[in-house]
């Protein structure tokens, strides 16, 4: 276990101690520094184009992986290939666009990391793009609100709308609802990067240096079933360290994030992680943080996660 080295975020997440986490009074990406409460819409681009990078890169290699035929043999026609192809360059023209966009504003545009996807097969391919595309929504959702030039909000939403439709797509091709909840769910910006740093194994150097963290990774057991309801129980594992819960409790939460706000439930400690009952209300993606406070999911209060789990209707 390695909970020395988690000491610190667990502190600030309120679940070994009770003291405040430590902000810093501004935010400095080698270009432009800002306050910590109003990001620069240089910052959100290229934190944009870090998960642009990351998918462009996905398609490209998987595509140059799998042919049509590996995709026929997979029960997938050469129909859902060709949109295949398509996402990946869509993927590749917001690169392209957020480069272009950063270049113009003076600022360096990140470049594109090495990563380890993990997929082995056509199957596993097209879940975890479904899981990626599905995670672009809502990072795209949860920084709308940091943008203030209208320009660049409208550009982002632009791209937004392009990314749920690859995500309805996606899952109607494995046999998901394309749309299974009526709003969609907005993630922060080291909420995203927490799940997308999990691909990420290193960076070039010269790269702009973001102002985001990853929090203590949080799995869905994988002896669980792919899909789970309302009522079951689930397993969610915390691999490298062991959480406290905070002083004077016993209790930990689970807190399942909606853009209506977490709904929280206890989380039972289990060997390696802790067992939660999925309440009403989830369908679909669904995103899962460990956290000590069962008011607010803020990035002071995360202590672990986002876990991904689907929840079928």
């Amino acid at each position: 276990m390695f909970f020395s080295r988690t000491t610190a975020v667990l502190a600030a997440a309120g679940l070994a101690t009770a003291g405040p986490i430590q902000k810093r009074d501004g935010i400095n990406d080698g270009k432009v520094t800002v306050n910590a409460s109003h990001m620069c819409e240089c910052i959100i681009l290229n934190y944009a184009l870090t998960l642009e990078h990351l998918e462009d890169t996905f398609y490209r290699e998987g595509l140059a992986k799998f042919s049509e035929q590996d995709f026929a043999a997979a029960g997938f026609d050469s129909t859902f290939y060709n949109n295949i192809k398509r996402v990946s360059g869509d993927e590749k023209d917001h690169v392209d666009f957020l480069t272009s966009a950063l270049k113009a504003a003076g600022v360096t545009p990140v470049a594109e990391c090495k990563y380890d996807f993990g997929y082995k097969d056509v199957k596993t391919f097209l879940a975890t793009a479904s899981v990626l595309e599905g995670v672009g929504v809502s990072a795209y959702l949860g920084a709308a609100a940091d943008i203030m030039s209208k320009t660049y909000l409208t550009a982002a939403g632009s791209i937004l709308t392009v990314e749920a439709r690859h995500s309805a797509s996606l899952r109607s091709g494995l046999k998901q609802v394309p749309f299974p909840q009526p709003f969609d769910t907005p993630l922060s910006i080291n909420e995203v990067y927490s799940l997308a740093s999990q691909f990420i194994t290193s960076c070039p150097k010269e790269n702009p240096a973001l102002p985001v963290k990853a929090f203590p990774k949080l799995t869905l057991d994988p002896g669980m079933a792919k899909s789970m309801m309302a009522g079951d129980v689930v397993t969610f594992q915390t691999p490298g360290y062991t959480l406290q819960a905070p002083e004077g409790s016993t209790q930990v939460y689970a807190a399942f994030i909606a853009v209506t706000g977490p709904t929280f439930v206890p989380a039972t400690p289990v060997n390696g992680g802790y067992s939660v009952k999925i309440p009403e209300g989830f369908a679909g993606q669904t995103y899962v943080v460990l956290t000590g406070c069962n008011e607010s999911v803020t990035d002071d209060t995360v202590a672990a996660g986002p876990a991904i789990i689907e929840i079928s209707n």
